[in-house]
């Protein structure tokens, strides 16, 4: 058995009472999957990390799982322990300021707020603080207001155009496309306007619908399906959580989903352009470590995001070539959809 599998069985009983399971407070001990505690002895020096999760989806869960890994990595390379315990606001504001207030009393040494909403309340939490909070993919950090002294992290702004230029492609007949989003989540607002720039200059018309819960989305859907020849949709979390159940709906009507992370197209989208989210996630940690090791907060890191992924399945159910996608972006990857 490994030093960070006793560890995990030791903390499991106190996991259970942090706030993602019931609202109370975390306990001050390692949450399952932190460094093993043993090295605290003979390091003699050690971090403690909050990693909030805005709500559950595959692209979220991909880059915790990320930062988890690197945060391991990192234990074991320098020679300190590392503990972190995880949270995870539902989607919700207040949850995610109660956490927020949690986290900053129960002394953690740093937050790692994955997403945009869950940034915007960890920045509220610390403010007054010296706490670093380095987040993790928010696509417009200037726009989300993430510009504090002890605020830096990773972006995943998403090449809008790039995407739209695949639609096109793939597709130059298109007459209408169908913009599909969440009004209340904040990573949609600049890419929604560049696209609608974007279609503007081409004369291309388009349908505008949003939703902020799973039934809102598939109503928003469903009203403008038969008015659209293919569908954009951002980096929208609150999309991405329902892509699963709408994504066949897409298929059987002949609508390509063109998605701005690679989670909604494991999870039946068309296809996209962007970022690695697990390399987003070591690049996170990373940075993390930096400021707690340093003192010094780094800038934000914006994300290379030059990778096409296309879901073959999809494009089966469709009957869609996406052979002139190849010459567009640093690589394709070909995938098939998932629950993950």
């Amino acid at each position: 058995m490994t030093m960070k599998t006793l560890f995990a069985a030791a903390a499991g009983a106190l996991f259970a009472f942090s706030l993602t399971a019931c609202g109370s407070a975390p306990s001050s001990s390692a949450a399952p999957g932190s460094s093993s505690a043993a090295n605290a002895a003979s390091a003699g020096e050690g971090y403690r990390i909050a990693i909030v999760q805005q709500m559950d989806h595959a692209s979220l869960d991909e880059i915790r799982l990320a930062i988890e890994a690197e945060l391991d990595a990192k234990a074991q390379e320098l020679g300190v322990t590392i503990e972190y315990q995880e949270f995870n606001g539902q989607n919700d504001p207040t949850l995610l300021g109660q956490i927020g207030t949690q986290v900053v009393s129960d002394g953690f040494d740093a937050i790692i707020p994955i997403a945009t909403l869950a940034a915007q309340q960890m920045q509220l939490a610390t403010e007054g603080t010296d706490i670093p909070v380095v987040f993790a993919a928010i696509s417009d950090p200037e726009g989300a207001g993430m510009t504090g002294e002890n605020v830096t992290g990773t972006s995943d702004a998403l090449d809008t155009t790039l995407i739209l230029d695949m639609m096109l492609a793939q597709n130059p007949e298109i007459k209408t496309v169908g913009l599909l989003y969440s009004q209340s989540e904040p990573n949609s607002t600049l890419p929604i306007a560049q696209a609608k720039e974007y279609l503007d200059n081409k004369g291309v018309a388009y349908v505008e619908r949003t939703g902020n819960t799973n039934d809102e989305v598939i109503s928003a859907l469903t009203s403008m399906l038969d008015q659209v020849d293919a569908i954009f949709t951002p980096t929208d979390n609150v999309v991405a959580a329902v892509e699963l159940a709408i994504a066949p709906t897409m298929i059987e009507a002949g609508v390509p989903h063109y998605a701005g992370a690679d989670s909604f197209v494991r999870n039946g989208a068309f296809a996209t352009c962007g970022c690695n989210y697990t390399e987003l996630g070591a690049v996170t940690a990373d940075m993390v470590i930096e400021a707690l090791q340093t003192g010094t907060i780094p800038e934000v890191y914006q994300m290379p995001g030059n990778i096409i992924t296309v879901n073959t399945e999809t494009a089966a159910g469709l009957g869609a070539d996406y052979s002139m996608f190849a010459d567009m972006a640093d690589s394709l990857a070909e995938v098939v959809t998932t629950e993950d």
